[in-house]
């Protein structure tokens, strides 16, 4: 399973010198003036590294994210030298930077198309930057390159008014799930979430829960609890699961009740579990809530196309 680093602690919450010529310096032809090599830009390195990994499969929704050790102040090079491609087709996407959730890291870009990549396509990306200027006084100091696929294009669509999740894959139906939403006092968010990670590890052994199990800890002095809670797909960094709720089954399917996590019968959660992939699309509408931020895990596809063209926290050359 793909673990975001960074991430907030579970709970339900609401709304990555040459040789010399022996014969010595060759003369330019008479007339002509030799072109001088422009300097290479010179100062602090920054380190580029990728949350994705070469070879695995992701859900459609999912961002290419690089991860940079100093803020860059300058993405033009970076842009120019970046080339992604679908199907060995240009990509047409665009870059946008934003503030790293990342501890050890200053700063994030994270690379889409428009719309959602196609499902069951290979694509890759050539990040060839060492040398380049990433501003005044930095430089890139290493290249990168990357090679992944997208599985099925499954979409997920909640609806917390009717409560109801209605999963679907390459464009058709596969199951409608009962839910409970978050409670009018802790709304979900609304808008597109991407599934950024399934269960979690045992900090003390480094080994993933079984079961998909995730601790989830409130310490809201008004309705604290710590809860190991199976089948759990996160997609939020704040904290929202779509998860199993065996304690709440009166609800769900009826009304919305939870601190902002989808509640599912446990079957369900189960099942919805192993379906899904880090990257799938989940979609939020009539929550009651605020919008899913951008920087609250892979909230890439609700910031506007337009605006996602401009570049974020460092302006696009484009």
């Amino acid at each position: 399973m793909l673990a975001a680093a960074g991430l907030a602690l579970s709970a339900c919450s609401s709304g990555g010198g040459g040789g010399h010529d022996a014969s010595g310096p060759s003369r330019a032809p008479a007339g002509k003036h030799s072109p001088s090599p422009s300097p290479k830009p010179t100062g602090a390195p920054v380190h580029v590294s990728l949350l994705e990994g070469d070879g695995n499969t992701y859900g459609v929704g999912m961002p290419i994210i690089v991860y940079f050790n100093k803020a860059i102040t300058d993405a033009a090079a970076f842009e120019k030298a970046a080339k992604v491609t679908v199907n060995g087709q240009p990509a047409g996407g665009a870059w946008y930077f934003q503030h790293s959730g990342r501890s050890d890291q200053a700063l994030e870009g994270h690379y889409r198309p428009e719309k959602y990549w196609p499902g069951h396509a290979k694509i890759e990306m050539k990040l060839p930057v060492k040398g380049l200027s990433a501003g005044p006084g930095l430089v890139f100091d290493d290249s990168l390159t990357l090679s992944i696929a997208t599985g099925p294009a499954n979409v997920s669509a909640v609806d917390c008014s009717a409560e109801k999740m209605v999963v679907t894959s390459d464009g058709k139906t596969v199951k409608t799930l009962p839910t409970s939403c978050g409670a009018a006092k802790t709304p979900t968010y609304y808008g597109t979430k991407v599934v950024m990670q399934k269960g979690e590890a045992d900090p003390k052994t480094g080994k993933m829960r079984p079961d998909g199990t995730v601790n989830m800890v409130s310490d809201n002095p008004a309705d604290p609890y710590n809860l190991m809670v199976p089948w759990s797909v996160r997609i939020t960094n704040s904290g929202e699961y779509v998860h199993s709720a065996s304690w709440n089954g009166g609800n769900i399917g009826r009304r919305s009740t939870s601190n902002g996590c989808t509640n599912l019968n446990v079957d369900d959660a189960k099942w919805f579990y192993g379906f899904a992939q880090v990257g799938d699309v989940v979609t939020y509408k009539n929550t009651g809530g605020n919008e899913m931020r951008e920087w609250d895990g892979y909230g890439d596809w609700n910031v506007p196309w337009s605006t996602w063209q401009q570049g974020g926290s460092v302006k696009s050359a484009h």
